[in-house]
């Protein structure tokens, strides 16, 4: 009898495993934690939704399907990324999200990590006067206040379900687990070490003899967390046993976020960076985000040019796109950081007058070399992984959201008995003027470090109007590539006339001012290089630029989502 109650057990509990939650007095929905697929490509009329992984995407559609808005899938596909994508979703980082909502409202929620109160501006100088990144991208001391939570609480005000409801999938999928693919085995071995050695409480990423493609992973003390979460709201993480988990975590490995820091973290209502571009409404996020503004500089550097009478990837387009990408990094240098520590000019460097005058030394015929070209003169003195998600439903809400750690597995230090990863966006700061942060982006006095402030960003979530309605919605992870992979992904679509797949999956190129270098992809056009190169072009092959997650509509009204062949990301709908 005791035997035969034991199997009973086993299937039941074998069975309720592999489902992610279940409606009100509904049938169970089934999400199989253990043997998924990848899809690159969905249309679908009812809701969309694209992640950088399957289980997360998948968790987004029913919630979808369960009544929630795109707000609410938003929401549980982050929670969702923060357990089966460690090295990108997180509790332990921050991002944006932009939103046009069907009653015409446009939102833009900021919940960048944030200095701790002891920061300071020279914290990561040594006493020689060099700058020390290793402290600033490794380890404790890396870590800016998270603001993932408080950002994903300040959404759900536009949602539709309770937070109940939307957190339990990533519970689950936490506390019951789910089958790794390669690419999460590989990185997870490739870091052994560095979790031994940045971690004062050996977490569960550490596998004695190394992870494999198809091996279950079990995050317990994470899914605590998230229950914490689940029964007090934010208070769940920033105060009680999560802020406790914390601050012990911090004193043991010397890192200096506090109880005071973690209670006094709010998530920030911004008015969305808009502009327009030949008739299409662009609806990016402001600052500390460079992205909005980046974009806006590139589109109205090339809106007088007919560029799409040069075509897609000839000579003349490519050039035309890296100058006006490398002067709008020149200005990003100079000016641009969190606003409400620094004067930024945006209205400024937004000005069609200003950006003509700044393509003025444009010459077709040849490079211009970075050492000529300074920030604007104006008239009044981010592994790059990244994750992005994107989606609409069939109400007219379209959420563009760019979450990260900064690095991949950010400061690969993970918050013993909390279960997960500390970022080290604070190598997003200009720790020392003229030093390149990990993606080389050089800064200054606008985008030094202060206590209470957030770091400048490139993330770019991105919603594409036309005739006013959700056309394209879009983002991408990379780091500072990703402003300049949003930027030629919308030009594909509306300039070149391209499809998604082909607007997303073609290489990709990348100019930042500094280093003078042009960045292609495996894959670029070799004629192009030729001409370029002649013409005083630097390149450097490299591997993938973003991961760029797109939904477009259709002239049907139907959603056309598409998911990047870069990575393991997933597009979903119904």
């Amino acid at each position: 009898m005791m035997q035969r109650r034991y199997w009973l057990y086993a299937a039941v509990t074998i069975f309720f495993s592999c489902k992610t939650f279940q409606k009100n007095n509904n049938p169970a929905v089934s999400i199989d934690a253990y043997n998924y697929g990848i899809q690159k490509k969905i249309t679908a009329k009812n809701g969309a939704v694209v992640s950088a992984h399957p289980l997360a995407s998948k968790v987004g559609v029913e919630i979808l399907k369960m009544g929630g808005n795109a707000i609410d899938a938003a929401i549980a596909t982050q929670l969702a990324l923060a357990v089966v994508y460690p090295q990108a979703g997180n509790l332990g980082g921050g991002g944006f999200l932009v939103a046009k909502l069907s009653d015409g409202k446009e939102i833009a929620i900021d919940y960048r990590e944030m200095a701790p109160g002891k920061a300071h501006r020279d914290m990561y100088i040594d006493s020689a006067g060099e700058a020390r990144t290793d402290k600033s991208q490794d380890g404790h001391l890396a870590g800016g206040v998270p603001g993932t939570v408080a950002g994903l609480f300040e959404s759900a005000k536009y949602g539709n379900l309770s937070f109940d409801k939307l957190i339990q999938p990533a519970i689950d999928l936490a506390e019951k687990g789910f089958v790794i693919g390669k690419r999460e085995a590989g990185g997870l071995n490739l870091l052994q070490e560095e979790w031994k050695q940045y971690n004062t409480v050996i977490p569960v990423f550490v596998k004695e003899n190394g992870w494999k493609e198809g091996d279950t992973l079990v995050q317990t003390d994470l899914a605590n967390t998230l229950k914490r979460i689940k029964e007090k709201g934010a208070a769940g993480f920033y105060e009680g046993e999560t802020a406790k988990l914390i601050v012990e975590e911090m004193q043991r490995g010397g890192g200096i976020i506090t109880y005071q820091d973690l209670k006094n973290y709010k998530a920030k209502m911004r008015g969305p960076h808009v502009f327009h571009y030949k008739g299409y409404k662009i609806i990016g996020m402001p600052m500390p985000s460079s992205g909005g503004l980046l974009l806006h500089q590139m589109m109205k550097m090339i809106e007088d040019k007919n560029i799409a009478a040069m075509g897609f990837h000839s000579p003349q387009s490519v050039q035309l796109m890296t100058e006006a990408e490398r002067r709008a990094y020149a200005d990003r240098a100079e000016y641009m950081g969190d606003a409400d520590f620094y004067k930024v000019p945006v209205k400024m460097l937004g000005d069609e007058t200003y950006l003509q005058e700044r393509m003025r030394t444009y010459d077709s015929t040849k490079a211009t070399p970075s050492n000529m070209i300074k920030p604007g003169i104006l008239l009044r003195a981010e592994s790059e992984e990244t994750t992005h998600l994107s989606v609409l439903d069939k109400e007219g809400n379209a959420v563009a959201v760019t979450t990260t750690l900064n690095n991949s597995y950010g400061s690969r230090t993970v918050i013993g008995g909390a279960g997960f990863i500390l970022n080290d966006e604070m190598d997003d700061f200009s720790i020392k003027p003229g030093v390149p942060n990990m993606y080389g982006a050089i800064g200054g006095e606008a985008n030094a470090i202060a206590a209470g402030k957030r770091m400048l960003s490139s993330m770019t979530p991105t919603i594409v109007l036309k005739d006013d309605k959700p056309f394209i919605v879009t983002g991408t992870p990379g780091g500072t590539t990703i402003p300049t992979s949003v930027f030629q992904t919308i030009i594909n679509i509306i300039e070149f006339n391209m499809s998604t797949e082909d607007a997303v999956y073609t290489p990709k190129f990348h100019h930042q001012w500094l280093p003078d270098t042009l960045q292609i992809e495996k894959g670029f056009p070799q004629n192009v290089t030729d001409v370029l190169r002649k013409k005083g072009y630097n390149f450097k092959k490299r591997s993938g630029i973003g991961r760029t997650e797109v939904i477009k509509v259709l002239p049907d009204g139907k959603f056309e989502a598409v998911a990047d062949n870069r990575g393991d990301d997933d597009a979903e709908g119904w």
